[in-house]
């Protein structure tokens, strides 16, 4: 993505900015005041997919949402830290390199992962998951889909090849409607604006390629963060059944399932996910 030319018309672009720490060039979007929320999106995402939500927080809160390593327009330093130990680690340097101390996190699919693995590294109180990611792929596909995404991730041409072609915005809206969501046309063309970037899809590969949640999966029963994590009950992404066996191993965590909402719930219908978030902000 390229800054110049793209942040004009990107959501909320008058609340980027670009921060260097170490060891990427990190684009953040900020707005509002008092206690900080962290917002972290989903593999493949970037903070487009807040920008219905984010909003319907700044009137009581100080909202914070970075793109993820090598994705939207955060500049990947080294290609060795996409995994979510290392990611996790890069996001509390940045915190901590602009005096952020965030009240709650609150991530979508994989950004639900960072954010409980966030939460021992940062002491954060409460952690919201949306429709987090927190189990390993089933049965072939546990093994065949990431050895797939380290071969893509080697290859030099394969990012290239998966931005060819025509139909961008039909295969964008193909992606997301099988996730079980319908978004609005707003949304598809930002997507279709992500998948034709070259450093993007990159970045969502070696994520991917990268990617290990044992260490995450063992350490659940010593979350001591308060969790609340939100489903769609048409999730066809991360079945909600995920969050029910993860949130029985976490001390202090809550389901909450939201009908007739797909993997993009928070894109679907920001106020309903906010009224959740917020009335788990202050309970």
């Amino acid at each position: 993505m390229d800054w110049a030319r793209d942040m004009p018309t990107w959501p909320h672009g008058d609340w980027s900015r670009q921060i260097l720490s170490r060891p990427h060039r990190w684009h953040v979007q900020e707005a509002g005041k008092g206690p900080t929320l962290l917002f972290l999106h989903g593999a493949g995402g970037a903070t487009q997919s807040f920008r219905d939500l984010l909003p319907l927080f700044t009137d009581a809160y100080h909202v914070v949402a970075p793109d993820l390593p090598g994705q939207g327009f955060t500049k990947l330093g080294t290609r060795q830290r996409c995994g979510i130990d290392r990611m996790a680690e890069d996001i509390k340097t940045l915190c901590h390199s602009q005096h952020w101390a965030p009240q709650a996190i609150i991530g979508h699919s994989a950004g639900g992962a960072l954010a409980l693995r966030l939460s021992q590294m940062m002491e954060v109180p409460r952690i919201v998951g949306i429709n987090p990611a927190l189990s390993h792929f089933d049965g072939v596909a546990g093994w065949l889909f990431p050895m797939l995404a380290k071969l893509l991730a080697l290859n030099p041409f394969v990012p290239d090849l998966l931005t060819l072609g025509a139909g961008r915005a039909t295969r964008a809206e193909s992606l997301t409607r099988g996730t079980g969501s319908t978004i609005p046309e707003e949304g598809y063309r930002l997507y279709s604006r992500l998948i034709r970037d070259r450093q993007h899809v990159e970045g969502t590969l070696q994520m991917m390629a990268q990617w290990a949640l044992d260490g995450l999966l063992a350490d659940l029963p010593n979350i001591t963060a308060k969790v609340l994590l939100i489903t769609g009950d048409r999730d066809r992404a991360v079945p909600p059944d995920t969050s029910v066996k993860a949130a029985a191993q976490i001390p202090d965590a809550q389901v909450i399932d939201l009908p007739g909402l797909g993997h993009l719930a928070h894109e679907e219908d920001p106020e309903r996910v906010a009224q959740h978030i917020r009335a788990f902000l202050t309970a």
